[in-house]
């Protein structure tokens, strides 16, 4: 008898469900929509098992893990798991009461039993199927197989229960609806037996993985959509649902959001400095909300620049030699964009460029600051692109297309995944304060914020200019102007040295400037 035959195993049944018309469906592996299995299984699993096979383990503040605990880059909500886990313990409605009168005898006789009887969603990997470059080790495979009779069993991997046991590579289980149901059960707490009924997929694309929690989740519930992306990043790179559902609402919505944030976050560089109400005559110029929009929903909000142009949004577009999705949640998203630009402010503060100095010397300026009488005059103010339009959206362009260029080796897919969409301040910070120890992308950020210092951004209408300087800089007035101007800051920082200039290099061959 081989060793093999020793693994533990579990009886499934087998489930067909293929209709004869779905062979026309038109199948792309390219797109990660290779043509699915006919059938999945149905099978019962002790919840720390699927938990330890789908390699969700309860979170540290290591976030260099957090891309291994997101299984397949799903947020994890921990509120979610907590009600959860009261419920499985408790029951309805005790779980639902307030903490105070959980822990008064008065209600106790409230307490039932917590069953979970719908079925979590799961893809079982096959040894040829790779996520990030890596595969799940031969000794961790779940495989199914039919017995004589045709019956199917689960067979898990050798040594599996056992103390010593530990995932070699990648976990064999990917969790596609069900993860706050598995997070629930903390080793810490949970000792008993207690299964949960599981439907499990073989060798299912992620794009399919992406529709079927689409169907489950959204379609029939109508949650928020913006909420289902940040819970399943994959759907925001979707075609179909962009075609369908129209992404562009999403997109609107998550701009919106994130320069919510920009202006209310007190460590913003764009603190209060945004008119959120498009308000006209306000003292000091300051672009509006909805221009803001529109330069997120141009950078990195965006899925593609289009046609054969292939430089996406880091919030909304494949990044990366494996083409995965950064599972940043909106406050991360605020966060990256925040810290970006708390550097590119220190860096055009401590530069002594002649046209900072230029920017700080003009009293006109001095007297529409009367109310913010510490900002730097470089940073803010009517005759500086910085703060008009065109300025705004072009550093948020450069910004995106240097870092999703540079994604893999700024190792973006390993940050984040810690933090949540609600509105809160201590997330941002502890977002902020996470990114200040990723030396990669504080050192690639600075390097770019010092060379975009040195760039000109003075308005066509600033004083002082010489005429070929003011020529060139009305080109940049208009719907033509994005482009001229994103045009002229790339060359600028290409014509410098080191790796922030060859991307940007790079960058101007793709856009074909």
């Amino acid at each position: 008898m081989s060793k093999r035959t020793t693994r533990k195993s579990i009886p499934a049944i087998k489930v067909h469900q293929w209709l004869s018309n779905w062979n026309e469906i038109k199948w792309d592996p390219d797109e990660k929509r290779a043509k699915p299995p006919s059938c999945f299984y149905q099978f019962s699993m002790s919840a720390p098992d699927l938990k330890a096979l789908s390699g969700i383990y309860h979170r540290t503040a290591d976030r260099t893990k957090s891309s291994e605990d997101l299984g397949i880059q799903r947020a994890h909500q921990r509120e979610r798991s907590e009600e959860i886990r009261r419920f499985v313990e408790f029951g309805y409605p005790w779980s639902d009461l307030r903490e105070a009168k959980r822990r008064s005898d008065e209600f106790s006789d409230l307490r039932q039993p917590g069953w979970l009887p719908t079925a979590l969603v799961v893809n079982i990997l096959t040894p040829g199927d790779e996520r990030k470059g890596k595969r799940v080790s031969e000794a961790d495979l779940v495989e199914i197989k039919e017995l004589g009779d045709g019956t199917p069993r689960l067979l898990l991997p050798e040594g599996f229960g056992k103390k010593s046991w530990q995932i070699e590579s990648i976990p064999p289980i990917e969790v596609i609806d069900g993860q706050h149901r598995l997070w629930a059960f903390e080793e810490t707490w949970f000792k008993e037996d207690y299964e949960l009924p599981v439907v499990a997929f073989v060798g299912l694309d992620m794009s399919w993985q992406a529709y079927l929690f689409y169907t489950i989740n959204i379609k029939p519930k109508k949650i928020n959509p913006s909420l289902a992306f940040d819970l399943y990043p994959l759907l925001r790179t979707e075609k179909w649902l962009e075609k369908f559902e129209g992404h562009r609402i999403y997109r609107e919505t998550r701009a919106q959001e994130i320069v919510d944030r920009l202006w209310w976050y007190r460590g913003s560089p764009w603190y209060h400095r945004i008119n959120m109400l498009g308000e006209k005559g306000r003292k000091g110029a300051m672009v509006t909300q909805a221009a803001w929009v529109r330069a997120l929903l141009a950078s990195l909000v965006k899925s593609w620049e289009g046609g054969n142009v292939k430089v996406g949004g880091l919030y909304g577009a494949l990044v990366g030699q494996h083409k995965t999705v950064l599972p940043w949640t909106l406050n991360e998203q605020a966060a990256f964009l925040i810290f970006a630009g708390q550097i590119f402010r220190k860096a055009v503060e401590e530069t002594k460029a002649p046209w900072t100095e230029a920017l700080r010397n003009v009293l006109q300026q001095r007297e529409l600051f009367t109310d913010h009488d510490n900002e730097d005059r470089a940073f803010f103010g009517p005759n500086n692109l910085l703060n008009q339009d065109q300025g705004v959206r072009t550093l948020l362009q450069v910004i995106n297309d240097l870092c999703f260029l540079r994604a893999d080796w700024l190792r973006l897919q390993d940050w984040g995944g810690g933090q949540g969409d609600v509105k809160d301040e201590k997330q941002i910070d502890t977002s902020i304060s996470s990114l200040r120890k990723e030396e990669n992308i504080v050192g690639y950020l600075t390097e770019l914020s010092e060379i975009l210092a040195s760039y000109d951004w003075r308005a066509s209408s600033a004083p002082g200019l010489e005429e070929d300087q003011r020529t060139l800089k009305a080109s940049f007035r208009g719907a033509g102007g994005y482009r001229e101007l994103r045009r002229d800051v790339l060359m600028h920082i290409s014509k410098g040295k080191g790796d922030v200039a060859e991307v940007a290099d790079k960058v101007r061959k793709v856009l074909r400037y």
